[in-house]
């Protein structure tokens, strides 16, 4: 069989598994030499439930909620969501995620001239900070500006939309993620204060409720957030130094190995033999070294240790059929934001800002070569540019 078909094969079967990042994997019988995950499209959209529909008790809500943390005031909490305004426009926006597209649509968006350049910008006038923060936590600088790049264009878009109104409305009108929802809101109603710069009714951001430069849920915020510039609170809008610490932790905690690949092309040869269940990417961290697909006939296209866990994914390119084989570090952006493009989208963002950078420099470095060596100055306080 030509290589060319061998691989449209098995690319197509990778976008027959995927369905969404968490799908679990075919059984072995089911996962031909063509089988490792792509992204899809949904089969058919969700329906958007009525905004005019009665919402669930409230009050049931409030109950669960100061009986777990008795030390909450009812009728404050009561009070602040019958300040909430249902949002027809965010039920309407959860139909229409970009990650439902595929690959060859979806990285235009996020990895053209003008993020990277803007991007190269930002790391140049802030570089001090970047890398004394990218060194604290053993993470690559770039990897942290490509992530504010890709989720608000480094600042510029953090989101129109009142948190409470978009958690409100999430919770109690959109029953397919409803627990989901109401579970962000506890978070955000049991903040502490020092969690946040503003009171909670006056806080915006994204449909979803995502807050600030580096786009936190409340449990994120929570649990992540870092006051970096030692003024007592965690600022995700306005302390540059927060929003670099709180990001850089986030994917500390979630396991990030300095040094390692992120992704790499992957090469099927003629004879390349079925994939068993688990080698192909289905939203889990990787588990089976790359040397044990490489015994199966598919090879990186770049040097990389032989026994890292890898996973083959499977994409719709510009060009066509694309496999790459994907590494732990890819999982951990997956943890930022479960599709296998975004992940790839912030990787490629960053690769392409530390060659710019390194260009200007006189150098060429990739994201992987920035954990390793990034030069650590103190960590002084600053704000936003």
């Amino acid at each position: 069989m030509p290589p060319r078909l061998r691989l449209i094969l098995l690319t197509a079967s990778l976008l027959a598994l995927a369905g969404c990042a968490g799908v679990p994997s075919r059984p072995a019988s089911a996962l031909k030499p063509a089988a490792v995950v792509t992204p899809s499209a949904p089969a058919s959209p969700p329906v958007v439930p009525s905004a005019a529909a009665a919402a669930p008790d409230e009050a049931a809500f409030v109950r669960a909620l100061v009986a777990a943390h008795p030390g909450l005031d009812a009728q404050r909490i009561t009070a602040l969501l019958q300040q909430a305004t249902l949002q027809p426009s965010i039920l309407a926006a959860m139909t229409r995620p970009a990650e439902a597209m595929p690959w060859r649509d979806y990285r235009p968006i996020f990895v053209n001239a003008r993020r990277i350049e803007a991007g190269v910008a930002f790391y140049r006038e802030q570089r001090g900070l970047i890398d004394a923060t990218a060194a604290r936590y053993g993470v690559p600088p770039t990897i942290l500006v490509a992530l504010l790049g890709v989720e608000t264009s480094y600042g510029r878009i953090t989101g129109r939309y009142h948190v409470l109104d978009a958690l409100v409305t999430l919770g109690f009108h959109y029953p397919p993620r409803a627990a989901f929802f109401q579970k962000e809101l506890a978070a955000l109603l049991t903040l502490p204060a020092d969690r946040l710069p503003a009171s909670v009714q006056d806080l915006r951001g994204s449909y979803a409720g995502a807050m600030g430069w580096c786009q936190f849920m409340p449990s994120s915020l929570a649990r992540y957030g870092v006051d970096a510039d030692g003024d007592g609170r965690v600022d995700l809008w306005d302390s540059l130094p927060d929003i670099l610490a709180s990001t850089a932790n986030y994917l500390a905690a979630h396991g990030w190995q300095a040094g390692q690949p992120i992704s790499t092309p992957a090469w099927p040869a003629a004879g390349a033999a079925p994939l068993p269940a688990g080698m192909a990417w289905a939203g889990k961290r990787p588990a089976q070294p790359l040397q044990a697909f490489e015994a199966l006939g598919y090879a990186p296209a770049t040097r990389v240790d032989p026994a890292l866990p890898a996973a083959l994914l499977g994409l719709q390119g510009a060009d066509g059929p694309e496999l790459r084989f994907v590494f732990p570090d890819f999982y951990v952006l997956t943890r930022y934001n479960t599709s296998p493009l975004y992940a790839l989208a912030v990787s490629e963002l960053a690769d392409a800002i530390a060659a710019q950078s390194a260009d200007a420099d006189g150098g060429a470095r990739s994201s992987a070569d920035d954990a390793a060596d990034s030069s650590a100055p103190a960590l002084a306080p600053g704000r936003r540019p």
